[in-house]
């Protein structure tokens, strides 16, 4: 699916930009007899060359990152609001609950996900006519972004990078370079249909990452899913597949998005040419003013200083150390320091602490 709705940033805020890959010796793959057997180098290909442009499906996210109880962060939703507080009740909730959605893609017309919640739900919509809409339920508020600039016959954002859990695989596997072994494992099934597995492991032992599987779809090559998991852990700390699919053409008007009554909505532009924001983030960060030191599977990103104070409500789910504090997992760690900076990485304690500094 060579189509701009594929890209998304990582499911769960968790820093997959951490995360590259190389294709190794080519191994023999132990396919189901259904599948006929390809080398890690042919299911690459296999990926890149799907030609996928129309499909919807259903699909449970999963996360089990060990990490102590939130809730003294308060905060129950992610609402579509752009304060600080949303927001990072949104990462939260990404990183400690699981999530059923359904998503819809037709290259053509635009993307939509919807995130289910039990009293709600939560949209994210987009088309190259009307942009991108964020649409919360339970906090009856939207957000509508648009393109501007000196782009002519483009007044709105092209087609959208929409999350499903085959544009972060795609994402994932599009960034492969040397710091990763690559293998082909046992086949499975995935939303009915049989699926390679294949399987990334870092080749830097100071990642907290122990290996990422990739579900590809034995027949179209569209990735199916993928489960991350940690160093010394039996099984996945984050996880996101499809449950169901079909590969016909969505109808049309599931792209097309009118705000209910009642509904608050904020009105947003983006340069629609990215060299004129003088905010642009790093290539692989997606995060404004962010920069990254490390590589491969040790990348850690650094957000610049900002208001130390804001960092006070975490005290009670966060460890104190030398000049901050550490919200730890079992596959990322976070740094607040004391000035205001924020660092995170799938790599230990003191290797941020160490970056910090």
């Amino acid at each position: 699916m060579n189509t701009s709705v594929k890209r998304w940033v990582p499911f769960a805020s968790v820093p997959l930009v951490a995360v590259a890959a190389a294709i190794a010796i080519p191994l023999s793959t132990n396919a189901a007899q259904d599948l006929p057997e390809k080398t890690p180098e042919e299911l690459l290909t296999f990926v890149a060359q799907s030609d996928v442009r129309a499909f919807s499906g259903e699909f449970t996210q999963t996360s089990d990152l060990g990490l102590p109880d939130l809730s003294a962060l308060g905060g129950s939703g992610t609402g579509a609001t752009s304060d600080d507080s949303s927001i990072a009740a949104a990462i939260m909730e990404l990183a400690t609950a699981s999530h059923d959605g359904r998503v819809y893609v037709d290259a053509d017309n635009g993307a939509r996900l919807q995130v289910l919640d039990r009293l709600g739900e939560r949209d994210v919509i987009a088309t190259e006519d009307d942009g991108l809409w964020v649409y919360d339920s339970g906090e009856k508020s939207a957000i509508h972004i648009t393109a501007t600039g000196d782009v002519p016959d483009s007044p709105t954002l092209p087609p959208a990078d929409v999350p499903t859990p085959s544009s972060v695989a795609e994402d994932l596997l599009a960034s492969l370079d040397g710091t990763t072994t690559v293998a082909v494992g046992s086949t499975a099934t995935v939303a009915g249909r049989s699926a390679y597995e294949l399987l990334l492991t870092p080749r830097d032992d100071a990642s907290l990452v122990d290996s990422i599987t990739v579900s590809i779809d034995g027949e179209t090559g569209l990735p199916l899913g993928l489960a991350v998991t940690a160093d010394g852990s039996s099984s996945p700390a984050i996880s996101v597949a499809y449950t169901s699919i079909d590969f016909s053409t969505p109808d049309a008007d599931l792209f097309s998005f009118t705000p209910p009554s009642g509904v608050e909505v904020t009105e947003k532009t983006s340069p629609a040419n990215e060299h004129s924001d003088p905010a642009t983030p790093e290539p692989g960060t997606g995060l404004p003013g962010a920069t990254t030191s490390g590589s491969g599977w040790t990348t850690i990103v650094e957000l610049p200083a900002g208001d130390a104070s804001a960092f006070e409500g975490l005290d009670a789910v966060t460890t104190a150390v030398d000049g901050g504090r550490v919200l730890s997992s079992s596959l990322v760690n976070v740094l607040f320091t004391d000035d205001g900076r924020v660092l995170a990485g799938a790599v230990s304690i003191d290797a941020l602490e160490a970056a910090a500094r």
